[in-house]
């Protein structure tokens, strides 16, 4: 079953490529269940709409579907190999294809990342934009650097990554390890608290971010947590006081107009606690496609 019907081969015309991470190893609550959320996506997309909210019809978008990489649990240097060179056969088809992870709990999009930094040549030009409810920035999470509360540094540590061109978006759930950590190292965040007197204004302070560092290129990652757990329950750590879907909607249709967007993912659903109208899924699921959308009509 693939995402919407969408193809399997790599063409010349192909802009888009969907694959799954069905990997949550790295999380730290047992209740979520993140690794089945590739293909629980692919099944609720089969009864959704053909088209998007602006009237995009879905099927004429350029995507495929790969389906998902093959991931041994507790095989972390193994898995992690996969990945990189997983993401560098998609490449050596089409260089300028734009990657869409689903996850898998959040870690998995440090090696899609890191795989994509590498690749890029004009690094000074990249840069990554975190949604997520918390800012997953301790050095180590139960004595290991690897974890999904540990992402966030791992992605930092990354040669191409510097405070200029990493932002961390929607944060309302700091621990005081991380926040000393992120404190010292000069990393912007931004509260989702911030954004309550104007969406508008909040929308153009990230934009303004990276336009200041001379930004064009840009990988966005999405914790489903980033929003309100009332609109997308299921995830492990549901935390109050998110972005509403309109609001994270219209942030991804302003940031896709003004930056290119080179790879995108989609992370921490956990199907498992979604309730039976699979809101959180469909929701997910819907994101993928309206923001393939906005990038190709950019």
């Amino acid at each position: 079953m693939n995402f919407f019907d969408f193809g399997e081969v790599i063409t010349s015309d192909t802009e888009f490529v969907i694959f799954g991470i069905p990997w949550d190893y790295f999380t730290s609550i047992n209740i979520s269940n993140s690794a089945s959320a590739p293909e629980k996506l692919r099944e609720v997309s089969q009864h959704l709409a053909l088209t998007t909210e602006q009237g995009v019809k879905i099927p004429d978008l350029k995507v495929i579907d790969l389906g998902n990489i093959n991931i041994k649990n507790e095989k972390i240097d193994e898995n992690l190999k996969a990945i990189q060179k997983y993401i560098e056969n998609i490449y050596n088809q089409k260089e300028d294809i734009v990657l869409i992870m689903i996850g898998g709990d959040h870690f998995c999009s440090y090696p899609v990342i890191k795989a994509c930094g590498n690749k890029f040549k004009q690094k000074s030009s990249f840069g990554v934009i975190i949604f997520d409810a918390h800012l997953d920035f301790y050095q180590e999470f139960d004595n290991n650097i690897y974890s999904h509360a540990t992402v966030s540094h791992r992605i930092y540590d990354l040669d191409f990554i510097t405070p200029h061109n990493f932002l961390i978006v929607g944060t309302r759930d700091i621990d005081i390890p991380e926040l000393e950590l992120a404190q010292q190292e000069k990393i912007t965040y931004f509260n989702a608290y911030e954004s309550i007197d104007s969406i508008d204004e909040y929308i153009d302070r990230v934009i303004s971010f990276f336009q200041k560092s001379k930004i064009e290129n840009l990988y966005l990652s999405i914790d489903i947590d980033v929003l309100d757990p009332s609109i997308a329950p299921a995830t492990g750590y549901a935390i109050p006081g998110g972005f509403s879907y309109r609001d994270l909607w219209d942030m991804l249709k302003k940031i896709s107009q003004q930056f290119n967007i080179i790879g995108f993912d989609i992370v921490e659903v956990s199907p498992n606690l979604d309730l039976p109208n699979n809101i959180t899924c469909n929701l997910a699921a819907k994101l993928i496609t309206e923001l393939i959308s906005f990038i190709s009509n950019k």
